[in-house]
């Protein structure tokens, strides 16, 4: 198999971890998956950076009725055009001068090859993954493929009979005005446009997902299982992840790496969570006991900000008795009013 492509015939996974948890934000799109799986037309996600986009396409294609059939995937942003066009296209030979030419060929249908992802994605799901990276050649090539749900095959027109599935990033309505990617073929592969939220718009999946890619990551290591505490949990909840699903799996698996005690504590994560950030030009204010307030107090209110301000609940996740906290809040300028039971 080429470069760019991957194939997925049978079997039906776990639910994507990119869907994880119950907040509204993916209920939401929760709601639209089941229903652009019962339809057999365009999907468009759109999505940051670093959410696992293949695994919703994937998703998609497990529960249709295509689920059986091929599910292929083509990387649009190889920056090699020939590769790219020679991965969907196939290598088309060139007509021979003495060979009989069909009434067929005098369409204007698109020819592709048998070695084509096309082909190959025949009955099934073509996902194309960054469809803004294709080039305008390929662009138009591909819309009149879905245009007119034919190609020619060896100078013979046959039906595509392919679902196409997109992925894009969420300015990809500013790409089709700034003609990026053409107005005709993102009708088509949005006929259905599914937005998935970044994590921070979704806080209360994040504990889920990460106790999910935890046990994933030791499973498939063959380690012994480990949990995170409820104030290392909090502390993974209250960061805001712009890396989203990709940076969290990462920190986590550098927390996996290191062998240590059942229950990993905040000392054990915040190393992987600064290793996951480009290193800030550091200019040391205070002493160490200035800095050492300064963090409690940060900790302290993202505690307090998981539990909605809740004293009882944030005293448990944080290991103390609820008069310390208050006394805590006091302590360090936590506006104590904002703290409700």
């Amino acid at each position: 198999m080429m470069p760019g492509a991957r194939t997925a015939r049978f079997g039906r996974p776990a639910e994507a971890l990119e869907l994880a948890g119950h907040s509204p934000a993916i209920t939401r799109v929760h709601e639209l998956v089941r229903r652009a799986a019962s339809l057999d037309v365009g999907v468009l996600l759109t999505a940051e950076r670093g959410a696992d986009v293949d695994s919703v396409a994937r998703e998609l294609h497990e529960r249709s009725r295509r689920a059986t059939a091929p599910f292929i995937v083509v990387e649009c942003d190889g920056g090699d055009a020939p590769r790219v066009a020679q991965l969907l296209f196939g290598t088309i030979a060139p007509r021979s001068p003495s060979s009989p030419r069909s009434p067929a060929a005098s369409t204007d249908l698109e020819p592709i090859a048998r070695d084509s992802r096309l082909t190959e994605a025949r009955g099934g799901t073509l996902f194309l993954h960054d469809v803004t990276e294709l080039p305008a050649a390929i662009q138009a090539r591909l819309a009149r493929i879905a245009r007119d749900g034919e190609v020619l095959i060896d100078g013979e027109p046959v039906a595509t009979d392919v679902r196409f599935i997109a992925s894009a990033s969420p300015a990809v309505d500013a790409d089709v005005h700034a003609h990026r990617l053409r107005s005709d073929l993102f009708r088509r592969l949005a006929a259905v446009r599914i937005d998935l939220p970044p994590l921070r718009d979704r806080q209360e999946d994040v504990a889920v997902i990460a106790a999910r890619v935890l046990e994933e990551t030791l499973s498939n290591r063959g380690l012994k299982p480990r949990a995170f505490t409820q104030a290392a949990l909090a502390l993974i909840v209250a960061v805001t992840w712009p890396g989203n699903l990709g940076e969290l799996q990462a920190a986590i698996t550098r927390v996996a790496g290191d062998p240590g005690d059942r229950d990993i504590q905040v000392e054990h994560v915040l190393p992987a969570l600064q290793l996951q950030r480009a290193p800030a030009r550091f200019v040391p204010t205070g002493n160490l006991r200035e800095a050492r307030l300064r963090f409690e107090r940060d900790y302290i209110s993202a505690v307090l900000q998981h539990h909605a301000w809740r004293m009882a609940d944030a005293a448990r996740t944080l290991g103390i008795q609820r008069p310390n906290l208050y006394r805590k809040a006091r302590q360090l300028g936590i506006p104590v009013t904002r703290i409700s039971e």
